[in-house]
C-alpha cells in the first residue's frame, strides 16, 4: 500500500504532505500532553513494530503492494495522535532507508497510514465497544477496527491513485502518473485489502488488543478515555 515515487503528481502529493505536516504538528502537541515520560519507550516499541509488519509485503495488481499495518492496535492501545507519530516514523524510515514507498509520497503514504487509518480504527473500536468491558465485545470491537481502517486506507489511496488521469495528463491525453483509472485504482486495492489484507489487520489487532485487555486494561488509551459500564 506503499505508493512510489511517480505514481502521484505535485496535484495531490503537495497538499497531502501540507496535511500530513499539519497534523503531525497538533499530534506532537497532544503526546506531550498525553503521554508520560515512562511511556516514551513503549510508543518506540509500537513504531518498530508498526515498521516490522509493513515489511511483510504482497505484491498486488495496480503497481503496488498490500501488507498489514499495525496502526489499529496502536490507536487502540495508545490514542490516535501517539499514532500518527509512531507510524509516520516507521513510513519516513522505510521511504528514506528502505525505499518502500516514495520520497515525494512521504505526505501521502504518512496521512493514510499514520493519520487517516488510526482515527478510523479508534472510533471504530469505541462505537462498537460502546462502553462494554465484556471480553468477546471488545475482542470484536478490535477486529472489526483493524479489518476496516485498513480498508479504508487502501480505498483512499486508490482514490489518489485513480484522479490522476483525470488532473494530470499529457497534451495528448496520456497520464503523466499513475495510469490507472478509478475503475481499475480502486477494485485493485480493494478486493485485496478486503478479503486478505485487513483479515491479518483485524486479527493482529483482535488478539493483541485481547492480550493488554487480560494482563493491563487500565492503560488502553480507548478504554480509559471511553468510560466503561456492563
Amino acid at each position: 500500500m506503499h505508493i512510489p515515487d511517480g505514481y502521484l503528481g505535485p496535484e495531490t502529493y503537495i497538499p497531502l504532505m501540507g496535511a500530513f505536516v499539519a497534523v503531525a504538528a497538533v499530534a506532537v502537541s497532544k503526546v506531550k500532553k498525553e503521554v508520560s515520560a515512562k511511556n516514551i519507550p513503549y510508543l518506540g516499541m509500537a513504531a518498530a513494530f508498526s515498521f516490522l509488519i509493513m515489511m511483510f509485503n504482497l505484491p498486488i495488481p495496480g503497481g503496488t503492494t498490500g501488507h498489514a499495518v499495525g496502526a489499529a492496535v496502536i490507536a487502540i492501545i495508545f490514542g490516535p495522535w501517539a499514532t500518527a507519530i509512531a507510524v509516520s516514523v516507521a513510513l519516513i524510515i522505510q521511504a528514506l532507508i528502505f525505499g518502500d514507498g516514495g520520497i515525494t509520497a512521504i505526505g501521502a503514504n504518512c496521512f493514510n497510514m499514520a493519520i487517516f487509518m488510526p482515527f478510523v480504527a479508534y472510533y471504530f473500536f469505541k462505537l462498537i465497544r460502546w462502553k462494554s468491558l465484556k471480553p468477546r465485545r471488545v475482542f470484536l470491537a478490535a477486529f472489526v477496527a483493524g479489518y476496516v481502517s485498513l480498508v479504508f486506507a487502501a480505498l483512499i489511496t486508490a482514490v489518489e491513485f485513480g484522479i490522476q488521469p483525470l488532473i494530470a495528463t499529457a497534451a495528448d491525453g496520456k497520464a503523466l502518473y499513475c495510469p490507472y483509472d478509478l475503475s481499475i485504482a480502486v477494485p485493485a486495492m480493494a478486493i485485496e485489502h478486503l478479503l486478505l489484507f485487513g483479515i491479518v489487520e483485524g486479527l493482529v489487532t483482535a488478539f493483541i488488543v485481547r492480550y493488554f485487555f487480560k494482563h493491563d486494561s487500565t492503560n488502553i488509551y480507548a478504554i480509559k478515555k471511553g468510560g466503561k459500564h456492563e
